[in-house]
């Protein structure tokens, strides 16, 4: 453990320090006046002291919109020339979604990065690989920070550039791979390709997309590594957010510091323990952009207790999805996830598909688009689609590569016909 203290602390220990945190993040809110000190004015709350933890679920939430509402720096908890950095994320029509940090967030950033690689068994003295993203994207200079942190030796490739990430694989040696879970798949063909048996490498964190166990195993099957998610969002502060350790049984919420909650994404009222719901976190120790209650749009569900590993965090599941990346077909909700498990899980095609919304007539069609490991599994996918969705999917084969590859950031799994020619080749 990067913090053994923090991260193995009693939960009444945790109880008493995020309750203070707590009543300091509301005074701080309300002495900023901005749109969540109205609200909380408006909810009758005055004082930190007039909030209970148990009384967090009655508070008012916050949202991206919100963010974007009062771009760039509406939100502000402190003066501007406080800000020492800003990150972000795309938005709608090409806005992004812009985060303040001071210097004091920037290094609670990099030792909650410096956690996660110590959850994957990066120590000082470690070489990390980091193939994320650098940028306005949280990705790859959360890592490199947490890297630093931790007294690791940290090695900046970025995205893309495979060949070369493949030579520094083979130079360098490291022993923990950073990177998307598609862009780990893709190093690991590469890899293959090339020759060369990266056997340094012993651990990898991916992250910035929901995957699944199966692409975790297909991944284990191309790397000779334990692979484990990370989670994060830039409006929260970016990758350090949860991470997976090494016994791989949930992503560990550093919650002394983001307070989790799981709420039915319809209602907002909180689900028990184990249920899916829509993740919502208060952020009390950020300075620049403090968050009360911030909506993330990620489905997944919380599980509480010690893990092996030693440490008492809440512990999240993997991100079964987005609410605004499910797909509706004919009425049928869809997570490109749960067709990821559906193909992955079948031993039946290459760990590389794209879902295609064929919208260009008024029922729309769903095609699963994939890669035959060997004969015509096209029969026996929609039968498995059908079972696991109730929806009949219909399943396009394609030559070997015809589905698109990652080289840079995010895979694109889902895209939309409308009209005009097909998105990939073959497609009827």
């Amino acid at each position: 453990m990067f913090d053994p203290k923090a991260e193995a602390m009693s939960l009444d220990e945790r109880a008493a320090l995020q309750r203070h945190r707590v009543w300091g993040l509301v005074d701080r809110l309300l002495a900023a006046g901005g749109v969540q000190g109205r609200r909380l004015r408006e909810a009758g709350v005055g004082r930190g002291a007039d909030v209970t933890l148990a009384g967090l679920r009655d508070l008012p939430f916050t949202t991206k919109q919100d963010l974007w509402d009062h771009y760039p720096f509406g939100m502000l908890a402190v003066p501007r020339d406080q800000v020492a950095a800003v990150h972000g994320s795309s938005g709608t029509r090409g806005r992004p979604t812009l985060v303040a940090y001071t210097r004091a967030d920037l290094d609670l950033w990099a030792a909650m990065c410096a956690r996660s690689l110590s959850c994957a068994g990066a120590s000082p003295g470690s070489i990390v690989h980091n193939a994320y993203g650098y940028g306005l994207f949280t990705g790859g200079i959360g890592i490199h920070q947490g890297a630093v942190a931790l007294g690791a030796t940290v090695v900046p490739m970025s995205g893309g550039m495979t060949d070369r990430q493949v030579r520094m694989l083979a130079d360098l040696r490291p022993d923990i791979l950073t990177c998307t879970p598609a862009y780990a798949l893709r190093l690991g063909e590469a890899v293959a390709e090339a020759g060369v048996e990266p056997v340094s490498l012993k651990a990898g964190l991916f992250g910035a997309e929901p995957w699944s166990e199966e692409l975790r195993t297909a991944i284990e099957d191309v790397l000779p590594i334990k692979a484990m998610d990370v989670y994060g969002l830039s409006e929260v502060i970016g990758p350090g957010v949860a991470t997976e350790c090494l016994e791989q049984d949930g992503l560990h919420v550093n919650e002394d510091h983001f307070i989790v909650e799981a709420v039915d994404p319809a209602t907002g009222v909180p689900v028990e323990d184990g249920a899916p719901g829509e993740l919502v976190f208060t952020t009390p120790t950020k300075q620049a952009l403090p968050l009360l209650r911030y909506r993330t749009g990620d489905i997944a569900s919380l599980t509480r207790g010690e893990c092996a590993c030693g440490r008492t965090l809440v512990r999240m599941s993997k991100i079964i999805g987005r609410a605004d990346d499910m797909i509706v077909v004919r009425g049928v909700n869809v997570y490109p996830s749960e067709v990821e498990r559906v193909l992955l899980g079948s031993g039946l095609v290459r760990p590389h598909y794209q879902l295609v919304v064929d919208r260009r007539s008024p029922t729309a069609r769903l095609l699963v688009a994939c890669e035959a490991l060997s004969g015509d599994p096209e029969a026996a996918l929609v039968h498995a689609l059908y079972e696991t969705l109730g929806l009949t999917a219909e399943v396009a084969v394609l030559p070997e590569g015809t589905v698109p590859r990652v080289e840079v950031g995010k895979a694109v799994r889902v895209v939309t016909w409308e009209d005009g020619d097909p998105p990939l080749p073959g497609l009827t």
